[in-house]
């Protein structure tokens, strides 16, 4: 099963950014879904998760009152807004999905399936 990212780039800090994440031949309103940022020298780190319902949602730290995840079920898409972006924001976004859970949180290893990543530098 694929999962598909877009929407990364290079951007200004304190500017927006939407990522986007698809998962082809599945709907995104029976998944578990999450996303997961890793920068270079750091570990794979949690961003932010949803339930297959789409709400609660859960975020990190780091990211909360900035980054907004949601749902497109029209679109059957997962979308998250990076708002007031930091170079600290820089990093590889992976989105994952879970076929198998309502809900698999910040726990990496709850996701059973894995996009390549989308590359988000934020210019200083």
């Amino acid at each position: 099963v694929q999962v598909v990212e877009s929407g990364g780039g290079l951007v200004p800090t304190g500017t927006s950014l939407k990522l986007s994440c698809t998962v082809p031949g599945r709907t995104v309103s029976n998944l578990a879904m999450g996303w997961f940022r890793q920068s270079p020298g750091k570990e794979r780190e949690f961003v932010a998760a949803l339930t297959q319902s789409g709400d609660p949602t859960e975020y990190a730290d780091s990211v909360k009152g900035r980054f907004i995840l949601s749902k497109d079920n029209n679109k059957n898409t997962l979308n998250l807004h990076l708002n007031s972006l930091r170079s600290e924001d820089t990093a590889v976004y992976y989105c994952a999905a879970d076929p198998s859970r309502h809900y698999s949180g910040r726990y990496s290893a709850l996701y059973m399936w894995w996009g390549q990543g989308t590359q988000v530098t934020v210019s200083s």
